[in-house]
């Protein structure tokens, strides 16, 4: 299944289940803002972050485009609309820095589609509440289960080992539940992504 049949698959169904993990916190309100913003100009929001204090907010913006990254000129083209909206609708007082980037070997796992397009891949998940009396997991994403705890908006699938277990078992997790979810970066990654860093 290529990615774009994924994220056509995935839409719109998990947007409440996940607004939490796409804008923690203080983001929140920027969701609605910016999502539509950044997808109608073909792109996808992985994540918004406030952080910062009153005397200087930093709302930071994470995409990426149709090969899971964004080029300088698209980062600008993010930049711009969003900076235009925020102009004009005013909703962070007072002074602020707004920064657009894609994600690094360690992306985010914001929404469903997510846990399909990073199956067979190692990631670290944490969780509100304890599932099998753990809140941190660390094993090798088995996909997404929209039939499992539909209520929630259907549950991500992690093979991890479990103490007591001789073989690693697969757990399903609530998206409701997971408090933060990101890809485990291999050696090889890494290294890649340091070579391709020094070559700008």
């Amino acid at each position: 299944m290529d990615a774009e049949t994924i994220s056509d698959v995935h839409t719109a169904r998990t947007d409440m289940a996940t607004a939490h993990l796409l804008a923690p916190g203080p983001a929140r309100p920027f969701l609605e803002l910016v999502q539509p913003l950044v997808e109608g100009l073909g792109f996808q929001l992985l994540r918004i972050r406030m952080t910062g204090d009153d005397g200087k907010m930093v709302l930071q913006v994470m995409a990426e485009n149709d090969s899971f990254g964004l080029t300088i000129d698209e980062c600008e083209a993010i930049s711009h609309a969003v900076s235009d909206v925020l102009d004009v609708e005013n909703p962070i007082a007072g002074a602020y820095a707004l920064e657009v980037s894609s994600p690094g070997v360690a992306r985010p796992l914001t929404r469903a589609v997510d846990f399909d397009r990073w199956s067979g891949y190692e990631a670290k998940l944490a969780v509100k509440q304890a599932v099998d009396g753990q809140r941190r997991f660390r094993g090798i994403i088995e996909g997404f289960d929209e039939g499992s705890d539909a209520a929630n908006g259907g549950e991500a699938r992690l093979q991890v080992v479990l103490e007591g277990f001789s073989e690693p078992q697969v757990l399903g997790f609530s998206l409701d539940n997971i408090a933060e979810a990101r890809l485990v970066p291999d050696e090889a990654e890494l290294k890649a992504s340091l070579r391709a860093a020094k070559g700008k």
